[in-house]
């Protein structure tokens, strides 16, 4: 058997190489979380809940809790995942759903408190956000 001889061998080993790149690129592209795929997407104006609504019961029947990182939405089913990104500053923030609302015309979700800090949207009280669905509830 006849070796091959060395710049042969450098030929092959850069193929060797540029495929197995090639392979990690593609499997990495594959790898998805399910919190990565945005199932369904929507902008608009987001506000959030008053503290005078902390302990209230929401229309899922869970207690509000303005430290939680949850939402109202009028449509979403309880318990989707949702992100909520601050179209003025970027910020966003991964909430459930366990409302319905808002009741305020013109908005498509409320915010507990907590969610609306990390937006760093409680000076203002209502700014444009995307909502995007992560994972839906049911």
């Amino acid at each position: 058997m006849k070796i091959a001889s060395t710049p042969a061998r450098l030929v092959i080993l850069q193929h060797l190489l540029c495929a197995c790149i090639l392979i990690a690129i593609v499997l990495l592209g594959c790898a998805s979380t399910g919190s990565s795929t945005v199932l369904d997407e929507e902008e608009g104006i987001a506000s959030f809940y008053a503290s005078r609504f902390d302990g209230q019961r929401t229309a899922s029947g869970e207690r509000y809790d303005e430290e939680a990182m949850t939402a109202a939405h009028r449509s979403l089913p309880f318990g989707t995942m949702v992100r909520v990104i601050n179209e003025e500053n970027g910020r966003s923030v991964k909430v459930r759903i366990n409302d319905r609302g808002p009741i305020v015309r013109g908005r498509i979700i409320d915010l507990s408190r907590a969610a609306a800090r990390e937006l760093r949207m409680i000076e203002e009280g209502i700014v444009p956000v995307r909502v995007q669905v992560l994972e839906r509830g049911g």
